[in-house]
C-alpha cells in the first residue's frame, strides 16, 4: 500500500484535498451543531454556530497540508498573524453560510450527477476511462470508504449549487468588452530623460546630527526581533567523506572485473553529410529527380573527397549542418536508425557512402574518423573507479552515521559536543536568526548566520522553527535531527537568545546614513526634474531636447519594459495638444516623459483573444461575492467578542 502512495504522490493528493476540504472547514451539510460540549462559540450564523475547537481545527488543517504540500519548507510564521487567522475565520463563516442556504432550500444532487462527477476525475481514470479498480485502490490506500468517499462529494457538489448558478450566468456586455479593448491596444509615442538619484548622492553631506536626529525620530522603526545565536551540526555528503580509509588495489581490481562491461566503449564514428530533401507528399517522379540530384553530387565528392565540405556548404539543403561543411559529429553505435547504421558504420575513414534514404531525404555519408568498440583497461579506468567506489563507502558511511547522530543528540540533550566528538564533526555558530528571517550582518555583532556559507540551510523554515519551539528556547536543548534533503541533514540548539529591541546608535549608524543619503538624493532628483518640467513646458514644443531618448511607442498591453509608474504617467497624460511633458517620481529617481504621439486603440487584437471569457469570469467571482455578502446579513451573522481572542492568537491551540 506504501508503494502505491510513493508512486501515485499527484493522485495522493488529489484524494487528501478531497478529504481534507470538509475537515478543513469543518462544518458538513449535517452542521456541527452538537460538537464537543464546553466549547464555546466565536461566530453564530443563524441558529448554528463556530466554535473555538472548530477555528483550531481548521488551523491544524491548513498548517499540515501546507507542510506537506511543500514537503516540509513550509513556515507555519506565515500563518501566524491576526491577518491569516481573520482570513481562515472568513472562510469558515462563508462556508457556514453556504450550509445553512443548502440546507434550508433543500439542495441535493442526483445519483447520476454524482456518478458523472466521480467518473470525470482523471485520476481514477485508466486510459481515459473510470476504472472501478483504481477508484476502489484509491479509496482503500487511504482507509475510506466508497460511501463516506460519495458523501463528500455529493455534499460538495451540493453546496456548488447554491453560488454556481451566478458565475455561470455572469456575462460583461460586449460594449464593455470593446472599450476595454479599445484602450489596453491604444498606443503612444513616448520619449524619457531620467533623473537618477545615484547623480546626486556625490554632492550630499549626512552630518552626525543629522543621523542622531534620524535615530532620534524613526527609532522603534529600527526594533530587531527577538533573535537566538545557535549552535549547529551539519551532516552532509562533504563530511561523510572526510578521513574515509584507503581504498586497496586489489579492491579496486574486483571492482573493476565485477563491473567491467560498464567500462567498454562503443564503437564511434565522426561523420559529416550532404542531405537531398525529399518534397513532403511527393510524387514517384519528385523521388526520383531527387536521387538522380543525390546521384550527381556522389560522383562528384568521390572523384575529391577533399571537397566533401565546400560541396556540403553549396548543395546540402540542411541548413543546420550545410554550413559547417555538413559535419554532424561523433555518432555511436546503437543511437541511429539501423539502416544508416549499417551503411555509417561500414565506412573506414574517409570513406563516402553511397546514397542512402533517410529522415528529411537522401543522405551521403563522409567518415571523417572511426573508432571501433574498445574496453578501458584497469589502469585506464583505475581513476574512475576509485572515485566511484568512494562514493559508495561515502553513502554507507553517511547511513550510518545519521543513525548514530540521531542516536547521540538524543541521549546528550544539553549539547551537540559529544556527537560531534563521536562523529568527527565540528560544532558550528551562527547568530542574528530570527523567527522569520536572517538578520542582515550589519544588524548583528558577530558569526551572522546572513553571511554563513551555511545561509541557506539556517534559513530553512524548518531550521528556524526548530530554534524556536519552548524546549528549545528555554531549556537550551538540542533539536531532533533535520532532514533538510537526502543528503543534508543538521542537527541544532539554541545558545543565547536575544530579546526583542531596538539597536544602539553606533550599531546602525551607517545604516541611517545609507536611508538618509537615499531619501535626500531621491529629493534632489525629483527637484531637478520638476525644475526641468517647467521649463519645458514653456519651451518651443515642436524642438525635441537633446536630453531626450529615442522615441518609443508603449501600449498597455506591451509597456516595453516601462516602470508601471512610468507607464501610467504617459497614458495619463492628455492628447488634445501635443507634445505633452510630464513628469514622476519612481524607486531609483525621476523621470521625465514627453508624449509625442498617439493612436487609438483598434478592437481584435490577438493578444487579447481570451479577454472576454476572463471578464466574465472575474464579473462571475465579485456577483458571487456580492451575493455571498447579501446571504451574511440574511443570515445573521453575528462575531462574538471571544473571536477577537481566537484572532489575536490568545486561544491559540498548540500545534
Amino acid at each position: 500500500m506504501f508503494d502505491f502512495i510513493r508512486t501515485h504522490q499527484r493522485l495522493m493528493q488529489l484524494v487528501l484535498l478531497v478529504l481534507i476540504l470538509p475537515s478543513f472547514v469543518l462544518i458538513g451539510v449535517s452542521g456541527y451543531t452538537n460538537y464537543v460540549s464546553g466549547d464555546h462559540d466565536l461566530v453564530k450564523v443563524g441558529s448554528a454556530s463556530i466554535t473555538q475547537q472548530n477555528f483550531d481545527q481548521a488551523r491544524r488543517n491548513q498548517l499540515q497540508q501546507l507542510q506537506q504540500n511543500s514537503q516540509g519548507g513550509f513556515d507555519p510564521a506565515v500563518l501566524d498573524n491576526p491577518a491569516a487567522r481573520q482570513a481562515l475565520l472568513e472562510s469558515l463563516i462563508d462556508r457556514q453560510v453556504l450550509v445553512s442556504s443548502a440546507t434550508k432550500e433543500r439542495f441535493s444532487v442526483s445519483d447520476a450527477v454524482l456518478r458523472q462527477t466521480i467518473a470525470a476525475m482523471p485520476q481514477l481514470q485508466v486510459d481515459g476511462q473510470f476504472s472501478p479498480e483504481r477508484y476502489n485502490e484509491v479509496l482503500a490506500s487511504v482507509g475510506l470508504t466508497t460511501r463516506d468517499f460519495e458523501q463528500s462529494q455529493r455534499a460538495e457538489l451540493a453546496l456548488d449549487r447554491v453560488l454556481g448558478p451566478i458565475a455561470l450566468t455572469a456575462s460583461v456586455p460586449a460594449s464593455v468588452v470593446q472599450q476595454l479593448e479599445l484602450a489596453l491596444t491604444e498606443q503612444r509615442t513616448i520619449r524619457l530623460r531620467a533623473f537618477p538619484a545615484s547623480d546626486y548622492e556625490k554632492d550630499l553631506d549626512i552630518s552626525d546630527a543629522d543621523i542622531q536626529a534620524w535615530y532620534d525620530k524613526n527609532k522603534q522603526t529600527l526594533e530587531l526581533p527577538e533573535q537566538v545565536s545557535a549552535q549547529y551540526l551539519l551532516l552532509n555528503e562533504e563530511a561523510a567523506m572526510q578521513n574515509l580509509p584507503a581504498v586497496s588495489p586489489d579492491e579496486l581490481k574486483k571492482y573493476y572485473e565485477q563491473n567491467k562491461a560498464r567500462f567498454v566503449q562503443p564503437a564511434r564514428v565522426d561523420i559529416s553529410h550532404i542531405q537531398v530533401n525529399i518534397p513532403s507528399g511527393a510524387s514517384d517522379e519528385d523521388r526520383k529527380q531527387a536521387h538522380a540530384k543525390a546521384e550527381e553530387i556522389l560522383k562528384k565528392v568521390q572523384a575529391d573527397t577533399s571537397a566533401f565540405a565546400e560541396v556540403a556548404k553549396t548543395q546540402s539543403q540542411d541548413a543546420g549542418t550545410a554550413k559547417d561543411g555538413g559535419r554532424l559529429g561523433w555518432i555511436t553505435k546503437g543511437s541511429w536508425p539501423a539502416n544508416l547504421e549499417q551503411t555509417i558504420f561500414a565506412l573506414q575513414k574517409g570513406g563516402v557512402s553511397q546514397v542512402v534514404e533517410g529522415p528529411g531525404g537522401y543522405h551521403i555519408f563522409l567518415a571523417n574518423d572511426v573508432q571501433p568498440e574498445r574496453g578501458e583497461s584497469f589502469d585506464e579506468a583505475k581513476e574512475k573507479i576509485e572515485a566511484e567506489v568512494r562514493r559508495q563507502l561515502g553513502a554507507d558511511r553517511f547511513a550510518d552515521m545519521a543513525t548514530r547522530l540521531t542516536s547521540l543528540v538524543y541521549d546528550n540533550p544539553s549539547s551537540l559536543q559529544p556527537a560531534a566528538d563521536a562523529l568527527g564533526l565540528t560544532v558550528r555558530s551562527a547568530a542574528g536568526i530570527a523567527r522569520d528571517r536572517l538578520l542582515p550582518s550589519d544588524e548583528v555583532k558577530a558569526d551572522a548566520a546572513s553571511a554563513s556559507q551555511d545561509a541557506a540551510l539556517l534559513d530553512d523554515a524548518r531550521v528556524r522553527r526548530a530554534l524556536f519551539t519552548p524546549q528549545a528556547l528555554n531549556e537550551k536543548q538540542n533539536s531532533g535531527v533535520i532532514e533538510i534533503s537526502p543528503d543534508t541533514m543538521v542537527a541544532v540548539r539554541v545558545d543565547t537568545v536575544t530579546p526583542a529591541h531596538v539597536p544602539e546608535l553606533a550599531q546602525v549608524s551607517g545604516h541611517i546614513r545609507e536611508v538618509l543619503k537615499a531619501e535626500r538624493a531621491q529629493a534632489a532628483a525629483q527637484k531637478a526634474g520638476q525644475d526641468a518640467l517647467a521649463e519645458l513646458q514653456k519651451a518651443d514644443p515642436a524642438q525635441v531636447p537633446e536630453a531626450f531618448g529615442s522615441p518609443l511607442t508603449v501600449s498597455r498591453i506591451n509597456a516595453q519594459g516601462l516602470a508601471k509608474p512610468v507607464a501610467d504617467a504617459a497614458f495619463d497624460a492628455s492628447t488634445k495638444t501635443l507634445p505633452q511633458y510630464v513628469g514622476v517620481q519612481g524607486p531609483q529617481g525621476y523621470v521625465l516623459i514627453r508624449v509625442e504621439g498617439f493612436e487609438a486603440g483598434k478592437p481584435g487584437n490577438p493578444m487579447l483573444a481570451s479577454l472576454p471569457v476572463e471578464l466574465d469570469q472575474a464579473w462571475g467571482r465579485a456577483e458571487e461575492q456580492a451575493v455571498l455578502k447579501a446571504m451574511r446579513i440574511q443570515a445573521n451573522v453575528q462575531i462574538l467578542p471571544e473571536a477577537e481572542k481566537a484572532l489575536s492568537g490568545e486561544n491559540a491551540a498548540q500545534d
